[in-house]
């Protein structure tokens, strides 16, 4: 097995979404689409005054993507125009399939324990075939999302399989693996991946060696190709491993929309204007 080596680190930088949430930002659509299936990372947190109070995400549209959110802390409380809504709580995770379009809102609210909001938010692409179905949810309480501890790492699977185990989101195109990592101090991580899928860790806690260069958050690892990841640690860290199958398609990102052609841009935006885009 050929461990995958570091194509290079990003940085996370700060940027400004929603009614002014600060966030950190690792990717965002491009039309270059170098993290291919992978659109955007974002890491939101509300612990500190620079990042001002609590403004959240009030309804906007999407179309052509998927969007996962992952708590783990505090909570989002959610609606949208299909007539869904809920709470996604520490440890839940919402995949929304947008599809053909949706109207959707998500306010964060702090955790009653820590008085802190964290998580993540990650945008998937899909394919050309897929872009205008049928809009869908995975809800997936923290309760139902399978655990597999491993000499020294916990690791949470919410998509993919590692070690046997398979996580509950399933049926996305990208074949994601999606888990959250938590390495023990003086412990080793081996995941496999396959060849030619796209390979990411964000890493947030801590500091670990990934394939064995030192890495500390927070920052962003984009893989090469190989067969494996491979992540040691002497003091402990904790991080997102994401990987998935490129689609190899050109896209046309702007705002909350992907598609594949300008005019599919310029079509979503005449739907919203003469009020057809939800269906």
């Amino acid at each position: 097995m050929t461990p995958r080596p570091i194509s290079h680190i990003i940085e996370p930088q700060y940027a400004l979404e929603g009614a002014g949430v600060l966030l950190r930002r690792s990717i965002a659509p491009r039309a270059s689409n170098e993290y291919d299936p992978f659109l955007l990372f974002d890491h939101f947190a509300f612990n500190d005054p620079v990042e001002g109070p609590i403004r959240g995400f009030p309804m906007h549209p999407h179309r052509g993507i998927e969007t996962v959110t992952y708590m783990l802390e505090g909570s989002v409380n959610h609606r949208d125009s299909l007539g869904n809504s809920g709470i996604i709580g520490a440890g839940d995770v919402q995949w929304m399939t947008s599809g053909r379009g949706i109207l959707h809102e998500e306010m964060p609210r702090r955790s009653e324990e820590s008085g802190v909001i964290y998580g993540f938010q990650l945008w998937v692409n899909l394919p050309a075939a897929q872009k205008m179905s049928q809009p869908r949810y995975q809800e997936i309480s923290a309760a139902t999302i399978p655990s597999v501890t491993i000499d020294g790492a916990t690791v949470r699977v919410v998509a993919g399989e590692f070690n046997g185990t398979r996580g509950p989101v399933a049926e996305i195109a990208a074949s994601p693996l999606y888990l959250d990592v938590m390495l023990d101090p003086a412990s080793r991580f081996v995941c496999p991946v396959p060849r030619g899928h796209t390979a990411l860790a964000y890493v947030f806690e801590g500091s670990g060696k990934f394939s064995g260069a030192e890495v500390k958050s927070v920052r962003m690892v984009v893989f090469g190709d190989g067969d494996q990841i491979e992540v040691e640690s002497e003091t402990g860290v904790q991080f997102m491993l994401i990987a998935g199958m490129p689609f190899r398609e050109p896209i046309v990102p702007y705002g909350p929309f992907v598609m594949n052609t300008v005019e599919e841009i310029q079509q979503t935006l005449a739907e919203l204007r003469n009020g057809t885009f939800i269906k």
